[in-house]
């Protein structure tokens, strides 16, 4: 496979419930083993969690929102120049920002213990929508981070 290889995405095919092809890529980042089924039982179970705590709000407005909300714009890349490794900030490209937001939302729910996981869910996405939460923390200390290396800009290429 080359280097630049680019993945087709003509093979995705929308959820049931949304049409939505953004749910289902998040569907299928949150599936384990295999288990398609399993992954969107725990998923439309979150929506109906949602649609119930917030009921002026569509459920599927909420989850795209969150997922915006967690997306970077900036983040740092290794940039090695003279034998010394730089920390470089780089725009992120936005197929890269929507996964990184996806596998910080999954990442900071399966962390949460104690409780089903459609419930540690809903408060995630929950959270992510307000600009609160894990998820969120993770987003702003990428940020921090590529402010911080500010310096070394001008050796992205």
């Amino acid at each position: 496979m080359p280097s630049k290889y680019d993945s087709p995405r003509r093979f995705m095919q929308p959820d049931p419930r949304y049409q939505s092809l953004l749910v289902e890529k998040f569907c299928n980042c949150m599936m384990r083993d295999g288990k398609k089924r399993t992954a969107y039982r725990v998923f439309y179970d979150a929506m109906d969690e949602i649609q119930n705590r917030m009921k002026d709000k569509d459920p599927l407005d909420v989850f795209t929102q969150a997922v915006q909300n967690v997306k970077p714009l900036i983040q740092v890349r290794s940039r090695r120049v003279g034998g010394a490794t730089y920390q470089v900030p780089m725009e992120v490209k936005r197929r890269r920002a929507t996964s990184l937001a996806i596998r910080w939302l999954l990442e900071a729910t399966r962390k949460k213990k104690g409780r089903p996981m459609h419930k540690r869910l809903a408060d995630e996405l929950i959270m992510a929508y307000r600009r609160e939460g894990t998820a969120m923390a993770t987003r702003d200390n990428v940020h921090k981070m590529a402010e911080a290396n500010k310096a070394f800009a001008h050796l992205s290429w």
